[in-house]
């Protein structure tokens, strides 16, 4: 978007001194996809924002009554229910559903509750053959007709056609299954625009399940999401990532209500590193010894690293040089050829948000999926990791491990197959608990956002206020 688009309203384009996103990718190996390089900036206004969102537990249900059920919620990947039969539970906010693998390949997503007594039909994901109350017997087809009822004769008053379990809306994508409660709105494809336009390029549905780690957080979901968000709390809280990481530089794009783009460039000097005496070869050498230091994860050392032995030839960049080996080793590894991906799409991060709490890593790399959901209350989340890795050609898409849950007295470097992912989380969990309970202690019921780079915290805070006030 250029800077005099009339949705900026005359207000230049706010932007790090230095080299910009679009500088590097024009400069790029092989060509970027445009939209990974344009703008798409509209200023939101700089009001700040009421601190008792995150804290007050009658903000709480208000999202659980006017939000929730009418978005489209990341419930499962293909992957967890591969075969007719399978299913998934899925909860949030106090709603429990099941998700089922029919037998002509559709997903059907019921509510997990019993028509009888109430109880839950399933506690966790598995294998049926047919939905049975383990109370007393009743007894579903997994397309969600009654099939037995115990005792028939005391339940003369039961009709078959109003005992099929109440089902709820699924959409798939890319490999992600979505439900949602509401039975109005706008499309699963509307609410993701454009990202499935996107990411065809990147092909996810090739993709499965590697690893799923999760753990309990004592922070608001939201605090905890947004801090994914923006990338420039990386010159306090992660400064090890400063020699190859352009924090300051990362573009913030916005789409609508729903989705956003953050993408914060790797293989180039953080602005706020002196550059004095600093050659390419200094700068992958750090990105190599800290992507490939010592983990048990099964692709960190090579696939994130790009190999340990990357020299950078005279008079091309780091970017170059790292995106060369990148390509190199993730078509070794897992079987695609990726000799036509730019740099950008080998190293860059490129996480999109879908509002609520959905966030996948786009390019061609393993990619990272987040996922925040309440727990319990205002002040608990849980926030699940997943790493997504290519299926090499022609081989069958294995079955999603069950996520690894980490105890509350856990650290997310406990979770080895993290690799170095572990540290950086374990570094937001020094703040994030204490946002909470400052947000809970503060006395002017303000939090103000940077006009730019937290445009898509903003952008989620609007829509939810658009929820509550009955406008979406």
């Amino acid at each position: 978007m250029a800077e005099s688009d009339p949705r900026i309203k005359g207000a230049p384009l706010p932007r790090c001194p230095g080299t910009s996103v679009r500088d590097l990718m024009l400069a790029d190996t092989n060509p970027v996809p445009e939209f990974l390089y344009t703008d798409e900036y509209e200023n939101l206004g700089s009001d700040p924002i009421p601190a008792s969102r995150y804290t007050s537990p009658e903000f709480f249900e208000l999202e659980k009554q006017k939000m929730w059920p009418r978005t489209w919620q990341f419930a499962a990947r293909e992957e967890e229910l591969p075969e007719p039969g399978d299913h998934v539970v899925y909860e949030n906010v106090g709603k429990s559903f099941l998700l089922i693998r029919q037998e002509d390949g559709s997903v059907r997503a019921f509510a997990n509750v019993c028509l009888h007594r109430g109880r839950k039909l399933k506690t966790g994901d598995g294998w049926s053959a047919e939905l049975q109350c383990p109370f007393h017997g009743f007894t579903w087809n997994n397309d969600g007709s009654i099939k037995q009822i115990p005792c028939r004769w005391d339940f003369s008053h039961l009709k078959d056609e109003e005992m099929s379990l109440p089902e709820i809306s699924v959409g798939r994508w890319a490999g992600y299954i979505f439900i949602r409660e509401a039975a109005d709105g706008p499309t699963l494809d509307a609410f993701l625009a454009p990202m499935p336009e996107h990411f065809k390029r990147w092909r996810q549905e090739e993709c499965a399940t590697a690893m799923w780690v999760g753990k309990v957080v004592p922070a608001n979901w939201k605090v905890v999401m947004e801090a994914f968000m923006e990338s420039w709390h990386t010159v306090v809280t992660h400064p090890q990532l400063l020699p190859f990481t352009g924090d300051a530089n990362s573009m913030y794009n916005i789409y609508g209500d729903y989705v956003n783009l953050t993408v914060t460039p790797f293989g180039t000097m953080s602005p706020h590193v002196d550059p004095t005496d600093k050659a390419e070869q200094w700068i992958v050498d750090e990105f190599v010894k800290y992507n490939g230091r010592s983990s048990d994860n099964y692709e960190d050392k090579e696939a994130a690293a790009g190999g340990y032995n990357v020299k950078v030839p005279e008079g091309v960049s780091a970017r170059a040089a790292l995106g060369a080996s990148l390509r190199d080793t993730t078509t070794a590894m897992f079987g695609h050829d990726v000799s036509f991906a730019s740099d950008a799409e080998m190293m860059d991060a490129l996480l999109y948000n879908v509002f609520p709490n959905f966030s996948p890593w786009a390019g061609f790399q393993p990619n990272i999926v987040y996922r925040w959901r309440p727990w319990h209350d205002v002040d608990h989340c849980l926030m699940e990791v997943r790493v997504l890795t290519r299926v090499p050609p022609g081989q069958a898409h294995p079955k999603a491990p069950p996520m690894k849950f980490l105890s509350v007295d856990q650290k997310w470097t406990e979770a080895p197959e993290l690799g170095i992912l572990g540290d950086v989380f374990e570094q937001d969990m020094e703040n994030l608990p204490h946002v909470q309970t400052g947000l809970k202690a503060s006395l002017n019921n303000k939090v103000q956002l940077a006009n730019y780079q937290e445009i898509q915290i903003r952008q989620f805070q609007n829509t939810i206020m658009k929820y509550i006030n009955g406008d979406l």
